[in-house]
């Protein structure tokens, strides 16, 4: 029996030495391969335009777990009038917020934590539910990138990136 509380208690020390060396190195996201922390330089000043954006095709979003680990994955960014937006496809049957984690996450909780080149932005994600705003971001993200489309009979769920300057504190 003691034998089995050292197994578990080495164990239990290794899983907690590799979270505090991943919370250090950071974790990011790889393609469609999720990952935990985002690390970079985090910027505090506010951002008024997020135009810069455009030379972005993609962005890293860490979003809060209810198991209190980030949960990060890379989106399509979109820099629309000025504006932050991310865009989430949804195939023909999916409803929002199911069937993506990271969406779920942002329905529970709308703080972020977003990476673009390798600065980092603390904010809020809104889902815009305006179809007349959707469509306009979206023809823009079509112009920008010919090829573009939303699954047939599928929708594009988008989220309005709203900066706070606070950093998130749970999972950070």
């Amino acid at each position: 029996m003691k034998m089995l509380f050292k197994i578990i208690g080495i164990v239990v020390a290794c899983l907690i030495l590799l979270l505090v060396v991943l919370r250090i190195v950071g974790l990011n996201p790889h393609g469609r391969t999720p990952g935990l922390w985002l690390n970079g330089t985090l910027v505090t000043a506010p951002v008024t335009d997020w135009s810069f954006a455009a030379r972005y095709p993609t962005l890293k979003i860490q979003t809060r777990t209810p198991y209190l680990l980030p949960h990060s994955v890379t989106a399509g960014c979109i820099a629309y009038m000025g504006q932050l937006y991310v865009g989430s496809i949804y195939d023909a049957g999916l409803v929002y917020p199911h069937g993506r984690s990271w969406n779920e996450d942002v329905a529970r909780d709308p703080h972020v934590r977003i990476k673009l080149g390798d600065r980092l932005y603390d904010g809020a994600l809104v889902h815009v539910t305006d179809p007349a705003l959707v469509d306009a971001v979206l023809r823009a993200q079509q112009a920008r990138f010919r090829g573009y489309r939303v699954p047939p009979n599928g929708s594009l769920q988008l989220f309005h990136v709203i900066q706070t300057g606070a950093p998130i504190t749970a999972g950070q």
